[in-house]
């Protein structure tokens, strides 16, 4: 996918996102089942992990390269990188430490639907400032899946919320 078609697909995605919890009600939307999380916390966990991603875009390539290196891979297809993720899920792989949502009010979940909407504008926005040769050469570290190019950390932030979005579904 080139950078038109990643940021086209990271606003869809998103965007379905916040149409699927714009449309629960207040105790839907804060009630957790069966030992999993509320639609808002779904939201806050997906907020926070898009900001993440968006901050790295941010930094200057040298950064990324000095930081974390340069890959020495080939990049993942799309595919590959969801099959890769759900594998480390089945082996247990699970949110932690700044990605755990935490206690999430109504009231909040409505701030981070905005907050959301504007981290992915910003994401959309930093890459541009790669060159498409780029997004396959610099890499960033990714808590369960290890160093991803940039590209595979679209791809996953792409998915990311997809998935977030049919566990939101499932559970209600």
């Amino acid at each position: 996918m080139d950078i038109l078609t990643l940021q086209e697909k990271l606003t869809k995605q998103h965007d379905s996102f916040l149409s699927t919890l714009s449309g629960i009600s207040e105790e839907a939307a804060t009630l957790s089942k069966n030992n999993k999380w509320s639609p808002v916390q779904h939201l806050k966990h997906i907020h926070e992990s898009v900001k993440i991603v968006r901050q790295l875009f941010g930094v200057p390539s040298f950064f990324l390269k000095i930081v974390w290196g340069l890959t020495n891979r080939k990049t993942r297809t799309y595919d590959e990188l969801v099959n890769k993720y759900l594998v480390g899920l089945q082996s247990g792989g699970r949110a932690s430490g700044r990605f755990l949502p935490g206690n999430v009010s109504y009231s909040d979940g409505k701030k981070y639907s905005k907050l959301l909407q504007k981290e992915v504008e910003k994401l959309c926005r930093n890459l541009n400032k790669y060159p498409e040769k780029d997004l396959d050469l610099y890499v960033l570290p990714h808590p369960l899946l290890g160093k991803l190019t940039l590209r595979e950390m679209i791809y996953f932030t792409i998915y990311h919320v997809q998935h977030h979005e049919n566990a939101v579904k499932n559970n209600l």
